[in-house]
């Protein structure tokens, strides 16, 4: 299958809006206590639900020893809970704490005030197509999942 210019065009364009986005909604957690791995943990904890160190892994695409560091560290600062498996006492669980829990809650809240603010400055149309836009971005990534 060939591509057409424009459309690798597009491609391009759009990879670079996506990550110069994701670098100004990352800049709203500059006093974070953790890092973007952690925090990634714990929100795939959050929207997912407690599971084994290996699902989490797996859902986050990292080798299980380095998600055995992460909920380490995140255990250790008290944002994420392990107890026994209770049919394999070799596994564990991990869930939110509390504490995680309303961190990730204050994170979406400071981008979300950050995306609301550059928001209220567009035009109806503007935000019409934007509504259109990540329609269409959901559908790319469940397709690719």
């Amino acid at each position: 299958m060939t591509t057409s210019p424009d459309l690798r065009t597009l491609a391009s364009d759009l990879s670079l809006a996506v990550v110069r986005l994701t670098r100004h909604l990352r800049g709203r957690r500059a006093d974070s206590q953790v890092s973007l791995t952690q925090l990634s943990a714990l929100a795939t904890l959050s929207r997912e639900g407690a599971m084994t160190p290996g699902a989490l892994a797996g859902m986050e695409r990292v080798q299980p020893p380095s998600m055995t560091r992460v909920i380490a560290s995140l255990s250790d600062i008290g944002l994420v809970e392990r107890r026994p498996h209770p049919t394999d006492g070799r596994q564990i669980i991990v869930s939110l704490s509390d504490s995680g829990s309303a961190l990730i809650a204050d994170e979406a809240s400071a981008r979300e005030a950050w995306m609301t603010e550059k928001l209220s400055t567009l035009a109806p149309e503007q935000l019409k197509t934007l509504a259109d836009a990540v329609a269409i971005i959901t559908d790319i990534v469940k397709k690719s999942e």
